[in-house]
């Protein structure tokens, strides 16, 4: 396929991209400036890919051209060179066709992450902390903002549920597949016999939603204060600062509690809230047009089969992608950006063959 004329076009919608930019007047409406400079950098991304895809094909050229001279010890080299040459132009064609599918329309936003322990007691309890922990030490590396919005910590030093939220650039894109069911196998510290057990610990992964994606109508919510309680210290649990919103239509309950102004867990709620309804919303929207696609991944869904965290064997397997990495250590410190890509790349690929299957499907 010729991806030139798809490519000119988006240089010619990057050289107006740089001229609004550059014009100073971006600024003055924030919120079309948060899409426009997220549209910058994808075709900023593209336009890098396709000029390095054009000079290592053009690579590839003189080497063969080379490998075909008299010189026989410069056409062993230049010979030598031609298959690593050929495996990037593959890869750099596929992040071509990649960069050219219509974007997600949440890959750019920041998200909301509920992680709850599941079953396993407070072995689960401690395994969700070891997750928060991994998603915070990952932050950190990746230059990413974590701002808890919500706890409710176990006596042992685990978390029962923990909500926070990730911001940065693409976070949806990258967090997005952390969704699902994960499973610790292990020995408890509790265990006084050796025996290893199984505990899990669900993992959602929303979306940050705004006001104009979902409109909270006041007379659909009941919000009530009381007195926070639980771990915490004295300060938090002397005041009314506990909030607990319920919207009533759909039955959706949160309550956030962490902190000691009334008005920050309000609004804290609130956006926990509209997360959790535009989720709701979209997964609605997604059933009724994607039902048939039958994806390993599929759209990150807290139900869905995910991944196994083995202490014995160091191994941490992705059932979606079958893909096992030996480096258990060394992800549950942050360095988890090679099952990431693994994730997103056969996602991606999936979505490139709907899109050639419906292209010929169009065509006939």
């Amino acid at each position: 396929m010729d991806f030139a004329p798809l490519i000119l076009k988006k240089a010619d919608r990057f050289r107006e991209l740089e001229a609004e930019i550059a014009s100073g007047n971006l600024y003055s409406d924030p919120g079309r400036a948060k899409d426009l400079l997220r549209e910058h950098t994808r075709l900023k991304e593209l336009i890098a890919n396709w000029e390095e895809l054009q000079k290592t094909e053009r690579d590839l050229a003189d080497n063969r051209e080379l490998g075909s001279g008299p010189d026989r010890e410069m056409a062993e080299m230049a010979l030598a060179e031609v298959p690593a040459l050929e495996k990037r132009i593959a890869e750099l064609e596929l992040a071509a066709q990649l960069s050219l599918l219509p974007p997600d329309p949440n890959e750019d936003r920041d998200a909301i992450v509920e992680i709850r322990a599941g079953t396993g007691g407070d072995e689960a309890a401690l395994f969700a902390a070891d997750l928060y922990r991994m998603y915070t030490r990952f932050a950190e590396n990746s230059g990413l903002k974590i701002e808890p919005l919500e706890s409710s910590p176990s006596e042992l030093g685990g978390l029962r549920e923990m909500i926070f939220k990730v911001s940065g650039l693409a976070v949806f894109r990258k967090l997005r597949y952390e969704s699902g069911v994960h499973r610790v196998q292990r020995v408890p510290s509790t265990e006084t016999q050796g025996r290893i057990h199984t505990s899990t610990a669900t993992v959602a992964v929303l979306p940050e939603a705004e006001e104009v994606d979902f409109e909270l109508k006041a007379d659909e919510l009941r919000i009530d204060v009381c007195r926070s309680g639980g771990p915490g210290g004295q300060g938090v649990n002397t005041t009314d600062s506990a909030v607990q919103v319920l919207h009533i239509p759909t039955g959706t309950i949160v309550r956030c509690q962490d902190g000691r102004s009334q008005q920050k867990n309000k609004a804290k709620a609130l956006q926990i809230l509209r997360s959790r309804l535009l989720e709701r919303k979209q997964n609605e929207e997604h059933e009724k047009y994607a039902a048939h696609r039958k994806s390993q991944i599929g759209s990150g869904g807290r139900s869905e089969k995910g991944r196994t965290y083995n202490f014995p064997q160091n191994r941490v397997t992705d059932h979606r992608i079958n893909l096992t990495l030996y480096n258990l250590d060394s992800f549950l410190e942050g360095n988890i950006g090679q099952m990431l890509e693994a994730l997103q790349t056969q996602d991606m690929e999936e979505r490139l063959a709907e899109a050639n299957l419906e292209g010929m499907s169009n065509a006939g």
